[in-house]
């Protein structure tokens, strides 16, 4: 008897699976544009509300693309793209609303900076990725960068601001704020990334509940939550990379190639991941391509 004929996947459940992570990021850029919208229209708390929105299905694109293995080119290129909507301008454009937009100045130009940092912070991204395992950013990520400038006036609206904070000078303090951040965007500073999760030691089950804690509080006190926690991990990595420069203690080796505890590769929020980009390339040149370098 002639032996039976494996089972093929049926093609449009294959298709269905390669755009779902595409899905999330379309999605990513719907809440980008319709921050945007609701700036213009003086409704500034949703507005950072949707940045945040956006910043969540970013983060799970990538990990639906890995978890289904459909990650691509198209796949990168398109995260990048959305993300410097999402991230760079509607952020810039909220900012814009509320500080600059009666200004009759030229501090306009601070959103253009910013919007310019995060486009060039992506573009950077995309050409230094090469499949290789990294535990760090270089330079802070422009989702956290958007996000952080997005959730200050839904930070602004809380009753500890109203009775703490609101004498300060707010409009000085974000034109800085843009400022640190668009160089940070481009810098060499290195940015912890999200870290992963487990059961499987001691240590990931404690960063398992950690995890769970900040979860918890974004969920129950989202307008102290966000702009707090956002604020503490950029001046904290900032403070960081500076503090080791100082003290001498900067390690021998490439912090940024590194590889995480169970051997696998770490995925990276930014979408790029499990990319063979030699292979592209070379497909390209017409040349013979030879297997990525990857970090043991």
């Amino acid at each position: 008897m002639p032996a039976p004929e494996p089972r093929r996947r049926r093609p449009n459940l294959r298709q269905g699976v390669i755009i779902l992570p595409s899905a999330f990021t379309l999605g990513n850029l719907f809440f980008g544009m319709y921050a945007m919208v609701a700036a213009s229209r003086g409704d500034f708390v949703w507005a950072g509300w949707f940045i945040i929105f956006a910043g969540i299905l970013d983060m799970l694109d990538g990990r639906v693309a890995r978890f289904t293995r459909t990650g691509s080119a198209f796949g990168a290129e398109l995260d990048s793209l959305v993300d410097a909507i999402s991230f760079g301008v509607a952020p810039a454009f909220i900012m814009y609303e509320i500080f600059f937009h009666d200004a009759e100045s030229w501090s306009w130009t601070l959103s253009y900076a910013f919007v310019v940092a995060a486009v060039v912070r992506l573009a950077r991204f995309n050409v230094d990725q090469g499949g290789e395992a990294k535990r760090h950013f270089v330079g802070l990520p422009s989702t956290s960068a958007g996000m952080a400038l997005a959730s200050y006036y839904p930070f602004s609206q809380t009753p500890f601001f109203d009775i703490w904070l609101s004498d300060w000078p707010w409009d000085r303090i974000m034109a800085t704020s843009m400022v640190l951040l668009a160089v940070l965007m481009v810098s060499q500073v290195p940015y912890a990334k999200v870290p992963r999760i487990g059961f499987r030691t001691w240590k990931l089950r404690a960063m398992t509940v950690w995890i769970l804690t900040l979860l918890f509080l974004a969920v129950t006190i989202p307008r102290y939550y966000f702009f707090s926690a956002l604020s503490i991990y950029i001046v904290w990595g900032l403070l960081k990379s500076v503090l080791l420069g100082f003290l001498d203690r900067l390690p021998d080796r490439d912090p940024l190639e590194d590889e995480d505890e169970d051997g696998e590769d770490d995925d990276h929020p930014d979408y790029v991941r499990d990319i063979d980009y030699t292979e592209i390339h070379a497909r390209h040149r017409g040349s013979p391509s030879t297997p990525p370098r990857r970090t043991e």
